[in-house]
């Protein structure tokens, strides 16, 4: 047989050989379901793959196919609200374990991915609890103490026992999916030499550096999100009023975001889950940093659900820019007289969208209009859109808490022309103009308010 012939002939049997499919066997003593469901895992979502049902009692299979499934962590889902998550690293799997304890009593007997995968989950939390405790002692102890001694040398033996395990026992073939995302996902160890301070500004300035922002392939794991949430701990100070701690989160996250940029998907993906994140927890400040700072600026095709959340925000962002001439609005006040912005001649007008029942306007408005009274000559006047539905709210609201300037509403809520010519996403939102109805300011707060007029 010709000698190339045979060498085409190996080089498909290798190729046949590495790219067939891999049974993924998984055995949950107790489920009392046949059906399930199979899910990508990316970050904090999951993404559906394909439902299973159980070939014998208790008993899950699914066939890999390396050409279409991407390597990564999956979810197996089961229909009572059950679920065991494993490694798909182009090998064969088979996992036994109990319902009622899917961690604790899990048995790998075939997949090495797998069995890294949760000796390094275990290692983890056992790391992460034993050297919290020593550094507590650590600080509270005194030094030259024989059992400060004893618990530095402990501390400094878990440090080098976690390390052995990160970068060696898991590095042993550095190709595959596992070795890769412990590499990244391995927490900080601190020079327990350094002062507490020190510490933390270590970890700023060195926790991210085993990350591998380049490999868009640990975007199917929770790698990224784990290292951006730990990230951002460093930076949180309960302490400090919420204006304070949202520039230190401004900070942390331009330090993630401007490592991230390496890799477009990588980038885009770290963007979607901090905007999901500061959007639960009310940072709407933050949020517009980043659609401003990197959403618009470096024009993000982001995830279609986190787009379409933000999207106001971003046509707000874009087209309402300081020194923009604002759309007009023609809108009736309480008597239905219709009354029009560019109509109104002080120098500035402070436009406001807001609503009866939002928290932040019952606390903003009366500041303002207390400000807006103390007027000997009337120097600004305020054009305030109420989105409410009921004119019992909105003249309730008025009446209480600012009776005397433009009040106006149609009782259309979010979908009013004028909340739709302005992407309205958020109450209350305002805007400074000047004469010439021009944005002059965008504040977010009374002191901003405050400080814009007197300029």
């Amino acid at each position: 047989m010709d000698k190339t012939i045979i060498n085409i002939f190996i080089i498909v049997l290798v190729i046949g050989c590495v790219l067939h499919a891999q049974i993924v066997d998984l055995i949950i003593k107790g489920s009392n379901t046949v059906n399930a469901k199979l899910y990508s895992m990316q970050g904090e979502k999951t993404f559906f793959v394909d439902s299973i049902k159980s070939t014998t009692k208790d008993q899950f299979n699914y066939s890999f196919d390396p050409t279409k499934h991407h390597s990564g962590i999956y979810r197996l889902s089961l229909s009572n609200n059950k679920w065991i998550d494993f490694v798909y690293d182009n090998e064969e799997i088979n996992i036994k374990t109990t319902a009622n304890n899917i961690f604790d009593s899990l048995v790998i007997n075939r997949s090495e991915s797998n069995k890294l995968f949760y000796s390094f989950i275990k290692l983890n939390k056992a790391y992460k609890t034993k050297t919290e405790l020593l550094q507590l002692i650590l600080a509270r102890y005194p030094k030259d103490d024989n059992y400060y001694k004893t618990t530095q040398q402990k501390l400094v033996q878990l440090q080098k026992e976690y390390l052995e395990f990160v970068n060696n026992e898991s590095q042993k073939n550095t190709a595959s999916f596992i070795a890769k995302y412990i590499k990244s996902s391995q927490l900080p160890v601190v020079d327990i030499t350094l002062p507490v301070d020190k510490q933390l500004a270590s970890l700023k300035s060195r926790s991210l550096d085993k990350v591998d922002f380049n490999n868009a392939e640990l975007i199917y794991s929770d790698a990224f999100t784990n290292k951006t949430i730990e990230y951002l701990t460093y930076y949180r100070n309960p302490q400090l009023p919420k204006e304070l701690l949202e520039k230190e989160f401004m900070v942390a996250v331009d330090t993630i975001l401007n490592k991230a940029k390496v890799h477009q998907l990588v980038y885009q993906h770290i963007v979607d889950y901090l905007i999901d994140g500061f959007k639960k927890f009310g940072f709407d400040k933050i949020i517009d940093y980043i659609v401003d700072n990197y959403v618009i600026k470096d024009d993000l095709c982001l995830d279609e659900k986190t787009e379409g959340m933000i999207q106001k925000r971003i046509d707000q962002a874009k087209y309402f820019k300081i020194g923009s001439t604002v759309p007009d609005i023609i809108l009736p006040d309480s008597s239905d007289n219709l009354i029009t912005l560019n109509e109104i001649k002080t120098d500035k007008t402070l436009v406001i969208f807001y609503a009866s029942w939002c928290p932040h306007c019952k606390e903003t408005l009366p500041q303002i209009f207390a400000l807006y009274k103390k007027q000997i000559e009337k120097k600004f006047e305020v054009y305030a859109i109420s989105l409410d539905n009921k004119r019992k709210d909105w003249l309730s609201f008025i009446n209480a808490n600012c009776p005397n300037w433009i009040n106006v509403c149609d009782l259309k809520g979010w979908d009013g022309k004028a909340a739709n010519d302005y992407y309205i996403y958020a109450t209350p939102t305002m805007f400074l103009l000047d004469k010439d109805k021009k944005i002059l300011a965008k504040p977010t707060v009374f002191e901003e308010v405050k400080r814009a007029l007197a300029q």
